[in-house]
């Protein structure tokens, strides 16, 4: 354990050093994964799906704010929809209006959600963001969480019927139909997106609650909440849902979970204090939990030989010979030149 609390906090003296960079070289991955999903799950655009441009974007990202690669992502999204059809455009336009109006508007900080969200379920991890968000977010994270799930089976359904939605046959009238029944008639979409927000809320009421490894017990709870939503879900609905790789998929997110917790929380139960204090009008109930830190030791090994020392002892050298009187610089005995001079001239 000293170990890893040793690398945790040199990981976290790493970060305050080079925070600048870190964050942009974190912001051009996560822009770079979700342009690639983009191109991945849609590319019916040839100039958008090219991948020189996926890296060019990514990275002018990375130095701007987060709501960019969301910007971004919405003119992707965009560009390949009308090159399917341009009902299929204006309907991905008028979605995407919806979810700036009521998801970006009230959702705060939690809008850096929206390209994680896909990015979790395209890697078979749905159920790591609603606990990463039930963790480190607010309840209004379920908003972006939401309509992120919809426009994900929104592509997912684009991109599954790209040949019927490109027929000249079809009118605007039974392609807007069309997509809106891919849609509310998706129940793998509402069961994934009633169990997404469910556990969120549920991971963030058990995670504020301050009884002790209220964390922890956060990220078991989601979990088997999520398994038991999705198996009834499937069941009462008729879908055939695999056991099997939900249940691997479920225990990865948990697993990340807990390495999020002692990331971001870490908190040491073992010296919990509990205090009390009180003024003319309420009484104070504090449970205080110290963090867990460790100071690491830093080296630092001194090289010293003989030709240091030497050079250290030159400069003395001068500051010696000034300080000696003439006599003993000479080498020789005392001589009073003047009183021999004296002398002389006095026999002459």
């Amino acid at each position: 354990m000293t170990a890893l609390l040793e690398m945790k906090q040199k990981l976290k003296n790493f970060y305050e050093q080079y925070e600048g960079y870190l964050a942009s070289f974190f912001k051009f991955l996560l822009a770079f994964g979700y342009f690639w999903w983009i191109r991945t799950a849609l590319g019916m655009m040839e100039r958008l799906a090219n991948p020189f441009v996926v890296i060019i974007t990514a990275l002018l990202c990375a130095i701007l704010p987060v709501n960019a690669i969301i910007a971004v992502g919405f003119v992707f999204i965009l560009g390949h929809c009308y090159a399917v059809g341009i009902e299929v455009a204006g309907l991905a336009a008028a979605m995407m209006l919806l979810m700036i109006i009521f998801g970006m508007r009230f959702s705060g900080k939690a809008n850096q959600v929206y390209p994680v969200v896909p990015l979790g379920i395209a890697c078979r991890l749905p159920a790591l963001t609603p606990i990463g968000c039930g963790l480190l977010s607010t309840p209004a994270a379920a908003v972006p969480v939401g309509c992120s799930i919809v426009f994900y089976y929104l592509i997912t359904f684009i991109k599954e019927q790209e040949m019927i939605l490109k027929s000249e046959e079809m009118e605007i009238q039974r392609v807007l139909k069309l997509l809106m029944d891919g849609l509310v008639k998706n129940m793998d979409m509402w069961m994934v997106l009633v169990s997404s927000v469910g556990v969120l809320l549920l991971v963030y009421l058990v995670r504020t609650r301050s009884f002790d490894y209220a964390w922890r017990a956060a990220i078991l709870v989601g979990a088997a909440v999520y398994l038991f939503l999705m198996f009834t879900g499937g069941m009462f609905l008729g879908m055939n849902v695999e056991m099997v790789v939900l249940a691997v998929s479920t225990v990865v997110s948990a697993l990340l979970g807990f390495v999020l917790e002692f990331f971001a929380f870490g908190g040491d139960y073992t010296r919990t204090e509990h205090l009390e204090y009180e003024d003319d009008d309420y009484y104070y109930y504090v449970k205080a939990v110290p963090k867990v830190s460790i100071s690491t030791s830093m080296r630092n090994i001194k090289k010293i030989n003989g030709v240091s020392q030497k050079t250290a002892e030159i400069p003395d050298l001068p500051r010696r010979e000034q300080a000696m009187p003439s006599q003993q610089v000479s080498g020789g005995p005392h001589v009073d030149f003047e009183k021999k001079l004296e002398e002389s001239l006095k026999d002459l």
